[in-house]
């Protein structure tokens, strides 16, 4: 198969058909589609530096003159309308969270009223437990496949 020109060809495929061509194929087209996904990553960050450089500075000002420090702002470079969105990210401090909501418990309220709290256990740590405190945690573990990852690697003859 030649370099990028394989990959429109792929997508006219059937999965039975996909799944049907050699190994070796089957090798190459995941390589060129990890190489062709590794680009288009570089060029949409590249484009979206260019798009920042071109209207960021002008649309957070206008963001600035109307007050606020996120949200969206519409402007126009002629024909064109540009939509600039300034998402907000929040972040909380975990430590201090804690902390609030012990003082929230001390103090006799419901600390499900204030904060959203997800508790997790990190596999490392439960597999190093030993076989009682696991017996105690696992009916509130539940284990699940994640997604397949299937890498094909091409040896070179002779290996």
């Amino acid at each position: 198969m030649s370099e990028l020109a394989a990959l429109p060809a792929i997508a006219a495929l059937t999965v039975a058909e996909l799944a049907a061509m050699p190994a070796v194929h089957k090798a190459d087209v995941q390589r060129q589609l990890q190489d062709a996904a590794a680009w288009l990553r570089q060029a949409e960050q590249k484009f979206a530096a260019a798009l920042d450089a071109a209207y960021g500075a002008t649309s957070r000002q206008a963001l600035r003159d109307s007050g606020r420090d996120f949200g969206t702002v519409n402007g126009r470079d002629g024909s064109v309308q540009i939509t600039f969105e300034l998402p907000k990210r929040v972040k909380w401090d975990q430590q201090q969270l804690h902390q609030l909501a012990e003082r929230i418990v001390a103090g006799g309220e419901k600390v499900e009223h204030y904060i959203d709290a997800k508790l997790t256990v990190s596999e490392t740590k439960f597999k190093s437990w030993p076989p009682s405190l696991q017996e105690q945690f696992a009916p509130a573990r539940t284990v699940e496949p994640g997604k397949p990852s299937i890498t094909l690697r091409v040896e070179p003859a002779g290996e």
